[in-house]
């Protein structure tokens, strides 16, 4: 039998072992790089990106990545990457981690993390990808050497499940009747202002200006993309804005309300309270799929694909800025024309 010191001695041992070979892979790598360079070079500089990339912070490293973005007024990505490096932290439970110690098995143990938890593959995947891209920068600036720790792991994005209603959900919605200043009432306008403007996205919408629109025309650039886009103003829409007061705003829609507070957590904080009051009414209305903004979007795209509408006008409506993108846009969104295609085969057997 063996006693429990030499069962702890050994499992020390085991795990020294481990570093050690760990360690001498590193250095090998290290060797291969430097061989690639094909210049000479000498054991002090092994020595030296050894010490470097074992000793430097990846979250300290990520840090700095941040507050680039930031400086850069890349407030978007900023979000992107601290909602990556939050959940990695969760599964590190440190805020030390060496840049030498991120490898394929590492990333394998937190995709397995994040499956054990119920996380999404796409939301593992949107993970992975951005912890990667600041790994990446490490590379360049030749803080780690390039191991490729997410090979193995999945980064890629898999077909969502229907997003898309239909028009008759369209007209049920439109249909509804909530007292004129509750909060559903405006979460089901803003859902409707987006279909009618094309599957607007709601941080579009949140900065319309009131100088957007002249002339029977809403002109906009997508934050997103930067792209331009016009629209005809529709008495859909021109009846749907008449329900709110926006005199003291410079802004069309009454999402960001509140002068000198920041713009962006205002938006932020009604898209959330928006979709949580679009859950309810879908199923008020009795609409199966969950509703959010993004829906909106959807819809908008699956029900024009379904008139006949052209790819490349539905491409140019949604601010694409190619006709492939739109194509994996709408692979997702509506099988039904599928579904009649199999009955009917299925009914001339």
């Amino acid at each position: 039998m063996v006693s429990a010191s030499d069962q702890t001695r050994y499992v020390y041992l085991e795990e020294l072992r481990k570093q050690v070979v760990s360690d001498l892979h590193h250095l090998e790598r290290i060797v291969a790089a430097l061989q690639g360079t094909q210049r000479v070079f000498s054991a002090d500089q092994i020595v030296a990106l050894y010490r470097r990339s074992s000793s430097a912070s990846f979250f300290a490293f990520a840090q700095t990545v941040v507050e680039q973005m930031g400086s850069l007024d890349r407030r978007r990505m900023c979000e992107i990457y601290r909602a990556a490096l939050r959940s990695f932290r969760q599964f590190c439970r440190t805020d030390d981690l060496p840049l030498g110690q991120i490898d394929s098995d590492l990333m394998l143990a937190y995709e397995a993390y994040l499956k054990r938890r119920g996380v999404c593959m796409n939301t593992s995947s949107f993970y992975m990808r951005n912890l990667r891209a600041i790994y990446n920068r490490a590379v360049e600036k030749e803080l780690v050497e390039q191991r490729n720790p997410f090979k193995h792991v999945y980064t890629g994005v898999d077909k969502t499940l229907k997003r898309a209603i239909t028009l008759d959900d369209i007209r049920r919605l439109r249909e509804l009747e909530f007292s004129t200043d509750s909060m559903s009432a405006f979460a089901r306008d803003m859902f409707l202002f987006s279909f009618y403007t094309r599957g607007m996205s709601f941080v579009d919408m949140a900065f319309l200006r009131k100088s957007d629109l002249a002339h029977g025309v809403l002109a906009y650039r997508r934050k997103k993309t930067g792209q331009q886009l016009v629209i005809k103003w529709e008495p859909e829409m021109q009846s749907l804005i008449e329900r709110y007061d926006t005199r003291d705003s410079p802004y069309l829609l009454p999402i960001i309300t509140k002068q000198g507070y920041d713009e962006r957590l205002q938006y932020q904080n009604m898209s959330h309270v928006v979709n949580r009051q679009l859950k309810g009414i879908g199923r008020l209305a009795g609409i199966k799929i969950p509703l959010t903004m993004y829906v909106a979007r959807h819809s908008w795209a699956s029900i024009a694909r379904c008139k006949h509408v052209p790819l490349s006008i539905i491409s140019d409506c949604m601010g694409h800025d190619s006709e492939a993108t739109t194509q994996i846009y709408l692979s997702s969104l509506d099988s039904s024309a599928i579904d009649q295609a199999n009955s009917l085969i299925l009914k001339s057997l």
